[in-house]
């Protein structure tokens, strides 16, 4: 069962990758003069946690759920210059930490997932964020989904931050971001 769900796993990324290289391969087909049509792709998301919990720490407005989310397998994606927005998720869900019921710790309660894309852009001689997000998607018990959306990115869209939502609320799970699992990891190697 488990080696069943690996493949259909693999498969979705194999298709995922595949669909970004045939989109990037069409755009320069069909004149794009961009080297890549995406503005940013993605392949890790950190997990709300610590002091980005509630409301104190809100990113560009955007606040954490009140409990600890984390990343138990991986999410990966993609944010096209066209507002297309396309996010897979495996194993996003609720932390083991003592603020979590020990009933909800590995389990996903949201029944939908929602993209959002924060931008900054230009307002007069001001900048501004601009904060754009998808429908709901289906999400799982395990924390699986697929969001594959267009929005409506501002013109220009720079420093675009792409989080995956609640369904529910207005509170994020996880943005792009990481956190590295080794302890005394030199910031100069990392960087290499």
């Amino acid at each position: 069962m488990m080696q069943a769900k690996n493949r259909v796993v693999a498969l979705c990324a194999l298709v995922l990758c595949g669909a970004a290289g045939i989109s990037m391969a069409s755009a320069r087909h069909h004149g794009d003069n961009a080297a890549l049509p995406n503005i940013l792709t993605f392949d890790t998301m950190y997990g709300v946690e610590g002091p980005f919990l509630g409301e104190a720490n809100a990113i560009r407005g955007v606040v954490g759920d009140e409990a600890p989310w984390e990343v138990e397998r991986f999410i990966k994606g993609r944010l096209a210059k066209s507002g297309r927005l396309q996010i897979l998720v495996r194993g996003l869900v609720f932390a083991d930490d003592p603020s979590v019921p020990p009933e909800l710790v590995g389990k996903n309660d949201e029944e939908t997932f929602r993209g959002l894309v924060s931008c900054l852009t230009e307002e007069g001689e001001t900048i501004v964020t601009r904060n754009v997000e998808t429908d709901g998607f289906p999400a799982d018990r395990d924390g699986n989904s697929y969001i594959d959306a267009k929005v409506d990115l501002p013109n220009p869209c720079v420093a675009p931050i792409v989080f995956v939502m609640a369904g529910s609320e207005e509170k994020w799970f996880a943005v792009t971001g990481f956190e590295s699992e080794e302890e005394g990891e030199d910031t100069a190697t990392r960087s290499r």
